[in-house]
């Protein structure tokens, strides 16, 4: 888990203030879509099904900086759509690095080259390049050849320009054991991106594909065998301990996904960024009228099989902190 120690102290330092005021929610990272247009149309992804005029809106600099303020989350992904079409994109973000919050945008890279000097370098701000495979997989994945070697020449560039780098890939049940540390070898050893994030990937509804979704023991299964042979210590993962030992089945949690709320072009999205069951206008309105109880694995057969980070690695944090055993594994393996 190689997070910054800024971070680190920040996020842990969030979680105990709100214990000590009694709060039993509250946010860690917030999920902002300011835009759902993307330049792609990748098959695992919802997004881009939007109505046309709903495509074209763009959220205002000065609401999403608010909805920030309001949620109060130390960390701020900031996603899509595709976030660098936003035309004010680099604004948004210095406005948020301006406020001390942990910045990450989410981007398949094809527009960096033309949008990178909108950014300046801080320890606040990470680029989040998603790259699910090596170059067959993942022009598969986004479903445009050629991808692959713009995401790797524009994470060679992020990094040439002195920006922390980290990537998200998904993973489906097409992907062996052999294909996640084939990418995560290469991702680790030769790009040497800072962190790398994983996604089982979740059956979203609006997907066009539906069928190359993993269920639990799928990627129990998976992650089981890919973390062998000191594979998990040795990749720069950022996640917690105990969510790796929940995506290889050797713990389980309750959801959480109040953790990680999503704030879009509609207002707070119920249940999660997955989901959509309405939305509230207020973030207090989507804490306070939302049966949380209703949803998480064993609760809402829609969440049968979801073993994502945006329910699942909240608790695990949550977890880790109210155990001194478990904190002191996490500082360990930090």
């Amino acid at each position: 888990m190689p997070m910054p120690l800024r971070q680190s102290v920040r996020v842990a330092s969030h979680i105990m203030s709100n214990k000590v005021r009694g709060k039993d929610k509250f946010p860690l990272i917030m999920e902002l879509e300011p835009l759902f247009a993307c330049n792609l149309k990748c098959a695992g992804c919802g997004k881009i099904q939007h109505p046309a005029d709903v495509l074209k809106r763009r959220m205002p600099v000065e609401q999403a900086v608010a909805a920030v303020k309001e949620c109060g989350a130390p960390m701020v992904s900031i996603a899509g759509g595709e976030p660098l079409m936003h035309p004010q994109i680099g604004e948004l973000v210095e406005e948020l690095v301006g406020m001390k919050k942990f910045v990450f945008l989410c981007t398949n890279a094809l527009l960096v080259p033309k949008k990178l000097d909108r950014f300046k370098p801080s320890p606040y701000f990470a680029f989040t390049v998603h790259i699910d495979g090596l170059q067959e997989r993942h022009d598969e994945s986004v479903c445009k050849e050629g991808v692959f070697e713009e995401a790797v020449a524009a994470v060679k560039l992020i990094k040439e320009r002195g920006f922390r780098v980290t990537t998200n890939t998904t993973f489906f049940n097409t992907d062996t054991p052999q294909t996640v540390i084939d990418v995560l070898n290469y991702l680790n050893d030769d790009l040497q991106v800072d962190e790398m994030m994983l996604s089982p990937g979740y059956a979203y509804d609006k997907a066009p594909d539906q069928e190359h979704f993993l269920g639990v023991q799928e990627t129990r299964e998976l992650f089981r065998k890919a973390f062998a042979d000191g594979n998990r210590k040795r990749w720069r993962l950022n996640h917690s301990p105990l969510f790796l030992d929940f995506l290889e089945g050797k713990a389980d949690f309750g959801c959480t996904a109040w953790a990680i709320p999503s704030y879009s072009l509609f207002g707070w999205q119920r249940p999660c960024y997955l989901m959509s069951d309405g939305y509230a206008q207020t973030y207090r309105e989507l804490l306070d009228e939302t049966d949380w109880e209703s949803y998480g694995r064993g609760r809402d057969p829609r969440c049968a099989n979801c073993m994502a980070h945006c329910g699942y690695e909240p608790t695990a944090v949550f977890t880790t902190l109210g155990s001194l055993k478990q904190s002191l594994r996490a500082l360990r393996e930090n």
